[in-house]
């Protein structure tokens, strides 16, 4: 028998995060929860319940982002129809270099494989100089949301990319603190942690989805674009949740109601090269800043920030004669939903002698 959601320690990890029962009601309201984390209230948090904790604060955080998912995801509560959320992304950069702070996907890894991700696959993105790394949950695969990580490989571009790529990130700061590293060593170890502890850990985790250094100025942010639409995104947002997926039933059908609705919604549907596994997503929101010119003078500028995406995934025959639903990714369609968050340069606006945001 499922445990309600109100009496499951899924209900008190967010409570804790959120200060607001009405806005943890709203989270339960949305998403399909799945019923492997719905566990009666204990002094300890298994690694799945905190996981699934984690992905609904991030989607959350997200939809706060984006408004055409924000307007979507109200549309559907409207129809009384859940969010299946079937997975979300981050993007990183490997230096390949020692430092304070932890290189590439290692910044998540150290997260997600104590609250019971694996490597499910890795994607080579040739086209933007990147790969991708998918981490499934070992006890509910089909049911957690997922994770693509995907890491940008500097030196595959030119040198003066390199040093600014250098010199932006030689400013971050790590995220997460001694004490927060040795709950998610404990957490590795047993599998479980003290409900207390969780609570501690839950925001933590959930604030390693930043920008951990400073922002660029603006002559680095169009040197960076030049040459990757992917790494200028990554300089003004860093390793914040880059994007949530909606599994729907049929994603073609999903996108012309959202066209419809005059929607920003991407014109074509990726397919995966075996067919079953088609993504498209909504175009990303404008993010606003002010970057410092050459002179040092402020330059209001809109950049591209995250985006809402859309999956169908098919079943198959594994095998062992096991249906079971394509968990996988596809390479071709990464790169056409990486177009999402491309834009064009910064459109800079006026100067001004406001702070920098």
């Amino acid at each position: 028998m499922t445990t309600p959601a109100r009496d499951s320690n899924l209900h008190l990890l967010l409570t804790s995060a959120c200060q607001n029962d009405n806005a943890v009601q709203r989270l339960f309201d949305l998403l399909d929860v799945p019923a492997s984390t719905l566990r009666p209230a204990s002094i300890s948090v298994t690694r799945l319940e905190l996981a699934q904790a984690l992905n609904m604060l991030l989607f959350d955080k997200l939809l706060q982002a984006v408004p055409a998912g924000r307007d979507y995801v109200a549309d559907a509560a409207a129809a009384g129809t859940k969010i299946c959320f079937d997975h979300g992304a981050v993007r990183t950069v490997l230096r390949g270099k020692a430092g304070s702070f932890p290189d590439g996907e290692t910044l998540f890894t150290r997260m997600f494989l104590p609250l019971g991700y694996q490597l499910a696959g890795l994607y080579p993105l040739p086209r933007i100089n990147m790969t991708g790394h998918v981490y499934s949950h070992i006890d509910d695969p089909e049911n957690i949301a997922q994770f693509f990580v995907s890491e940008l490989h500097p030196e595959k571009f030119s040198p003066e990319f390199q040093r600014t790529v250098d010199a932006l990130l030689a400013t971050s700061r790590d995220p997460l603190q001694a004490d927060m590293l040795t709950l998610l060593d404990k957490l590795a170890a047993d599998g479980t942690l003290p409900i207390t502890s969780a609570q501690r850990l839950l925001p933590a985790m959930l604030g390693c989805f930043a920008r951990h250094h400073d922002l660029p100025t603006l002559p680095q942010y169009e040197a960076l674009r030049t040459e990757s639409a992917e790494m200028a995104w990554i300089s003004t947002e860093g390793n914040v949740f880059n994007h949530a997926t909606d599994r729907v039933a049929d994603v073609n059908a999903t996108a012309e109601h959202q066209r419809q609705l005059g929607r920003p919604i991407k014109d074509e549907v990726e397919v995966s090269r075996n067919g079953r596994v088609r993504q498209t997503a909504f175009r990303a929101g404008k993010v606003g800043y002010q970057l410092k010119d050459a002179d040092g003078a402020l330059v209001d500028v809109t950049v591209p920030g995250s985006f809402y995406e859309f999956i169908s995934r098919d079943t198959y025959i594994d095998d062992a004669g096991v249906r079971k639903l394509d968990l996988t990714f596809d390479s071709g369609n990464a790169q056409g939903i990486f177009k999402m968050t491309a834009g064009a340069t910064a459109e800079a606006a006026t100067k001004s002698s406001d702070n920098v945001r």
